[in-house]
């Protein structure tokens, strides 16, 4: 059986074996990848993400206006402040000099019992082994945290820990509540017209619809069994993720089966205005790995960075809530 342990990892709670390594864990995360990944996106400069601004447009109408006349009215168009949250990744290692070294040490008790494992250890480098498993989990975490967040800032470091908002949280405007009833055609085809209507999934490449899997499955059935719309015959790489499409209305979108979603709830995101932003910690970077303070016979390093989620207008994206979860 595998697992985690917490505390330091020595020869006895961290034992080596013999044979090919495999993960038992997805470590997939298609939102993160499809804007840019641990490895891109943009700089911050402070605790505060870095801020952006939405501005928006009248109405369209017919101004007419009489010849040599003055102007009738005077107008400006105000903007508004958006911003988000750099959230702290920080994972540790600690091994002991023993675990280090011992690297054809099979099992636990091998010279105890005289019981000898044939085969060779595949990992040869425990700490690089444990630090690029953090990388993994940090991944994992973060694309969750991008998706599922709400966020929280404070002026004190003393009860706050700093939470980015996901893009569930950062959409109010575009917002359809199925009150636990179940999926229709009707929910997705307003949800897409409003998010259309507000400027939102205008560039093909990247208007996604994003569930879990017990609703990625519904929504195929509705669109291309019920209401026959079909797959493009082509796939469509956004950030190396390759992802299907189907034709609505609204488009050709992209449809994303996203482990982090919750199973109520679908996201209709404009790809393009996402990416994921990083704080530089001078001489180090944005994402690094240390070594810690010496103590004792072991080695300690850290992993730590800094980073959010920017949105751009939350009004291009959209999403449906409290939806019924198909059994």
């Amino acid at each position: 059986m595998s697992g985690g342990i917490t505390g330091q990892g020595t020869s006895y709670n961290l034992p080596n074996f013999a044979g090919d390594l495999f993960t038992v864990s997805p470590t997939d995360n298609k939102f993160l990848s499809a804007i840019g990944g641990l490895t891109g996106g943009e700089k911050a400069d402070g605790k505060i993400l870095t801020e952006w601004q939405t501005y928006d447009l009248r109405s369209a109408a017919s101004r007419e206006r009489k010849e040599g006349a003055d102007p009738e009215e005077y107008s400006s168009r105000k903007r508004a402040r958006v911003y988000n949250v750099l959230q702290i990744v920080q994972e540790a290692v600690e091994l002991s000099y023993t675990k280090l070294a011992a690297i054809n040490q099979m099992g636990v008790n091998e010279n105890l019992t005289g019981e000898h494992i044939s085969g060779n250890n595949p990992v040869v480098n425990e700490m690089n082994f444990q630090l690029e498993q953090h990388l993994k989990q940090i991944a994992r975490d973060v694309n969750y945290s991008m998706i599922n967040n709400e966020k929280a800032y404070d002026a004190s470091n003393i009860d706050t820990k700093r939470k980015m908002d996901g893009i569930l949280a950062a959409i109010t405007s575009n917002v359809e509540d199925a009150s636990s009833g179940d999926l229709t055609v009707k929910m997705v085809l307003d949800l897409l017209q409003d998010v259309w209507s507000a400027g939102g999934i205008s560039e093909e490449d990247t208007a996604t619809l994003m569930a879990n899997a017990p609703l990625k499955r519904k929504l195929s059935e509705l669109f291309i069994k019920d209401y026959g719309l079909k797959y493009s015959e082509r796939s469509r790489n956004v950030g190396g993720v390759n992802l299907q499409t189907i034709e609505t209305d609204f488009g050709t979108l992209n449809l994303m089966m996203e482990r982090a979603m919750p199973t109520d709830q679908i996201a209709v995101v404009s790809l393009e205005q996402c990416a994921p932003v990083f704080l530089e910690v001078p001489g180090k970077g944005y994402l690094f790995a240390e070594p810690l303070a010496k103590t004792g016979s072991a080695d300690k390093v850290q992993i730590y960075g800094e980073i959010s989620l920017k949105y751009g207008n939350e009004k291009a994206h959209g999403k449906i809530i409290n939806v019924n979860v198909p059994s």
